[in-house]
């Protein structure tokens, strides 16, 4: 007889009576599982699960529990006797134990504190895949330090209940101020934001009431507390971010955003009249590891000006127009007021107001905004005629702010500040442009992996020794480890570069500059019609380059032609315009310009006819550049690398063992004031050198696609036209996506793309994966060579500890950490890549030597890069279909709807596929020379 006989029909009895009398785990323990166990199948051969909302022709995974045996017999009577043994809620519990109710490690209940909810990868640790189904093993072992400390907990539970009151109460302070009358129920450690409390201890199993004073009516008020559920520590990050933003306040740091700075250990940089103060990012987060804080240095950049020093400069250059200029100019940023310490955007500039007007302030009365200052803060405005700025708080304004009423649209309260005692922050785009002011910056902004470390035990030091601080995380049960972890990472093997004659090993610096300099180009397309336009000034130095051109050309495997050669008597922008129109015709091929200086204005104007008006590819160059005889050999064939690119012509490739496979880059390209431009790019050869090409005009800031169907059904019949046949396999490498877009990435476009292929047969099943790469991340990783920390050569890879290890929506899935781009200053930070879909049948180790050798296929750069060159590709071919729809010189339906034109237009990133062929239009073929967006 079975063991589950006499349980019921279908075993269901059987199956609750299992549940009940398995024990409980603790958090980060993991079930023993027998033989015949469900568990997760492994990665690469069975597909994963889908979620209902995918269509029905997509793969399923088969269900990983089997069935139980069906039995007769209903078993009610030992059911209930097991059920009575069980500790029931309503039994009594002393405070401070665990309370016999079910343990939800699962996501916590939404809360209302004011954080950011959870993300999406805070799931069950039921959907975790095994660290086998998610770890890769090739490589070399390499020793590292992480910027993650470990969080113990010496609790086990942090407590949710719900706050009621009677009579109702609206206000939150009225609210908060009835809580402090609870301190001897409730204790004097909590977390409450008015209708959520959390305590570290147990008070209750149910509901407790007390009778509290309101002190502003004298009523009385019945507040009830109630027990909604028990979290573990990790299960509740949001709570834990708060507890320790408090503890950080008692290290005197200023929140400025999401960050903590010091203005005590500021540093000015007076030659640039700039300010910088150290700080701290800091992050709690569930990891493999347990639960982690993440923590990182970071500085504050401010300017010695404030803003109305900004409008006294910016008048003596725009007397004309200054209005317009500066609200421009000013509009979008951040000031910072000194007088507290606080930062505010700059949503509007109210000219028709100044220091002497007057505003309500929150007891009713009017009052001057100079008395204000001045009563308040003990400022003295001295410019009574300044105009004010404006800022419109997203959320509720803070009190004692020196609000105004807007006459727009009923009352919206708006925060008013004196430009006098606003100092700016950031660097402007002059300032990021100048070489000398970013290497003053960098002197102390980009520290080495040892100062880092020095940084860290500091701050945890600091942290450590600070009693205040340390109560507002040892009451809840935590305590911070001594130092920053340590981990095992891997270092991948290193990769081969094929050139036309022959593959190149590449180094461990990730670089092969001398190689690609030196080595044939994969294919090469002969320059036979180009034209070099020059001031006469510039004469010899462009009869220079072009001989040089002429003798790096034939090792690269390129012809090059004597180019005509156009003498300008002034380096007007109307004359380079002029002269490019005169020697426009049909057969050139190449518009080389030589400028004495670079100066925005000429370049873009340039660009514009070369991409819009006039298509052609063109090349320019500083003057500056060709004016050293030693550099000018390396300098030559680094711009004959280009300009080949620029013709259609493959640079290098790399060894990509997968058979009849497509690559896609995704990423969105956002701009202030105009619509999103989302870049779709596909491989359609097996090397990985052309590609296909298509951008989508979305809503402002709109990062999710909603037309990726179209663009992948596209891509698929152009990889079919090259190859014959339909890939196997299809890989997505989407950038941009931040960690709480990665559920709506699978609700919204992984659908999509699986939709795509039903409209090829139901024969038509690909295999397929999706790659989330997040790049602005705060994670470090630090290589430990003896007893020095430094940067970890490209390739190295963590993929346990600090990853996630969850599954997104049931979808199968796993993250690491990949370092690829090769860093001689300052702290490298990895590339984040999350699986969040794969029936690709591609293991672990394929996935992360796949990411790895596409940075090496960027053909702006002969090494690595930061993320794969899809990723790459897809937001530049984003950002300049912005630039050609704001020229307006083709419409919006051009752009989307002419791959082939887009394709060419693009080819110094990749190379991209489409050619034109006998069966183009006359107006495909026309569009199709418009390859010349990059100098």
């Amino acid at each position: 007889m079975s063991e589950f006989s006499g349980f019921g029909r279908g075993g269901r009895g059987a199956a609750l009576r299992q549940a009940l009398e398995q024990t409980k785990r603790k958090p980060g323990e993991r079930a023993v599982k027998t033989e015949g166990e469900g568990s997760m199948p492994p990665l690469p051969t069975d597909p994963m699960p889908q979620p209902p909302s995918l269509p029905p022709g997509a793969p399923s995974m088969p269900p990983t529990t089997p069935p139980p045996v069906r039995q007769e017999g209903r078993g009610r009577a030992s059911l209930l006797q097991l059920l009575q043994q069980q500790p029931t809620p309503t039994q009594s519990t002393s405070p401070g134990a665990p309370i016999p109710m079910e343990v939800t490690p699962s996501r916590p209940h939404p809360p209302s504190m004011g954080a950011t909810p959870p993300s999406a990868t805070s799931i069950s640790k039921k959907d975790v895949l095994p660290s086998e189904a998610r770890q890769g093993s090739q490589g070399t072992r390499i020793q590292l330090k992480l910027n993650y400390v470990k969080m113990i907990t010496t609790t086990e539970y942090v407590f949710q209940y719900t706050v009621t009151y009677s009579p109702v109460i609206d206000s939150n302070n009225v609210r908060f101020a009835l809580m402090t009358g609870m301190k001897d129920v409730i204790g004097n450690t909590r977390a409450f934001d008015g209708s959520t409390l959390y305590l570290p201890v147990l008070v209750t199993d149910s509901t407790i009431s007390k009778q509290v004073r309101n002190e502003r009516t004298g009523d009385l008020v019945e507040v009830s507390i109630t027990l909604v559920k028990k979290l573990y520590h990790e299960d509740c990050p949001h709570l834990m971010n708060i507890l320790f933003k408090r503890a950080m306040k008692q290290l005197k740091l200023k929140q400025i955003g999401r960050n903590s700075f010091d203005p005590s250990g500021s540093v000015r940089v007076p030659q640039h009249k700039l300010e910088l103060w150290p700080g701290y990012v800091t992050s709690i987060a569930r990891k493999d590891g347990g639960l982690m804080l993440m923590m990182d240095v970071s500085h504050k950049v401010l300017r010695d000006e404030s803003v109305l020093d900004f409008f006294y400069d910016l008048y003596a250059h725009h007397q004309h127009g200054f209005q317009e200029e500066a609200t421009k100019q000013l509009v979008g940023s951040v000031v910072l007021t000194r007088y507290n310490n606080r930062t505010y955007r700059v949503d509007d500039i109210a000219w028709d107001k100044n220091p002497r007007s007057s505003f309500t302030n929150s007891a009713g009365q009017s009052i001057l905004f100079k008395d204000y200052y001045k009563n308040q803060y003990n400022l003295t405005i001295s410019d009574e005629e300044q105009p004010l700025l404006i800022h419109r708080p997203r959320k509720r304004s803070r009190p004692n702010e020196p609000t105004q009423v807007g006459a727009l649209g009923g009352e919206e309260r708006v925060i008013c500040l004196v430009p006098e005692l606003c100092n700016m922050t950031g660097l402007t785009d002059a300032a990021r442009s100048d070489f000398r002011v970013m290497k003053d910056i960098a002197a102390y902004t980009k520290i080495t992996p040892q100062e880092r470390e020095l940084s860290f035990k500091k701050f945890i030091s600091n942290l450590q020794g600070n009693p205040a601080a340390m109560k507002e995380i040892t009451s809840w049960g935590l305590q911070l480890g001594q130092d920053n972890l340590a981990a095992k990472g891997r270092i991948l093997p290193q990769e081969k570069i094929i050139f036309q004659g022959r593959s190149v090993q590449v180094g461990t610096n990730g670089d092969f500059g001398r190689e690609a300099m030196q080595e044939a180009m994969l294919t090469a397309v002969p320059l036979r019609s180009w034209i070099v336009i020059c001031t006469k000034k510039d004469n010899s130095r462009a009869f220079e380059f072009i001989n040089m051109v002429k003798r790096v050309s034939p090792p690269l495997g390129m012809e090059v032609a004597n180019p005509t050669v156009k003498d300008l008597k002034d380096d007007r922008t109307d004359a380079y315009l002029q002269a490019i129109r005169e020697s426009l015709h049909s057969g050139l091929q190449l518009v080389l310009c030589i400028f004495p200086t670079m100066r925005d204005d000429r370049y873009s104007a340039v660009k514009k006819m070369c991409c819009c008006e006039q298509p052609v590819p063109s090349q320019c160059i500083n003057s500056r550049t060709l004016g050293n005889p030693q550099k000018l050999k390396a300098i030559t064939q680094k711009i004959v690398l280009q300009i080949n690119a620029k013709l259609g012509g493959e640079l290098w490739s790399i060894e990509v063992p997968l058979k009849n496979i497509m690559l896609i880059g995704v990423d969105v390209f956002h701009k202030k004031g105009s619509r999103s431009v989302a870049g779709f790019v596909a491989s359609t050869n097996r090397q990985m050198t052309r590609w296909f090409s298509r951008v989508i005009f979305q809503s402002e800031y709109q990062e999710l696609m909603t037309g990726l169907q179209v663009c992948l059904s596209q891509a698929l019949n152009k990889y079919h036209e090259a190859n014959g046949t339909f890939p196997d396999r299809i890989i997505v490498f989407r950038d941009g996506v931040s960690q709480g877009q990665l559920s709506q990435v699978t609700d919204l476009e992984i659908p999509q793309l699986l939709e795509c292929f039903k409209a090829y047969g139901d024969q038509y099943k690909p295999k397929f994966a999706m790659i989330v790469v997040q790049k602005r991340i705060s994670t470090r990783m630090m290589a430990l060579v003896g007893n020095q920390l430094r940067n970890p050569p490209p390739g190295s890879l963590l993929d346990h500890t600090i990853t996630t290890g969850t599954t997104i929506k049931g979808f199968g899935g796993y993250d690491f950490f990949l370092v690829s781009q090769n860093v001689r200053e300052g702290t490298v930070t990895p590339s984040h890549y999350h699986v969040v879909y794969n029936t690709s049948g591609l293991k672990p180790d394929h996935i992360q030597r796949l990411a790895y050798k596409m940075t090496f296929m960027y053909y702006n750069w002969p090494g690595t890069i930061r993320v794969p060159a899809p990723c790459q590709v897809s937001p530049v071919s984003s950002k300049w279909s912005d630039i050609l729809l704001e020229h307006a010189v083709f419409p919006c339906s051009m752009l989307t709807s002419l791959p082939t034109w887009w394709d060419r237009a693009c080819c110094v990133i990749l190379q991209w596929s489409s050619q034109t062929d006998s069966s183009s239009s006359e107006k495909e073929k026309h569009s199709i020379k418009s390859s010349c967006l990059y100098s």
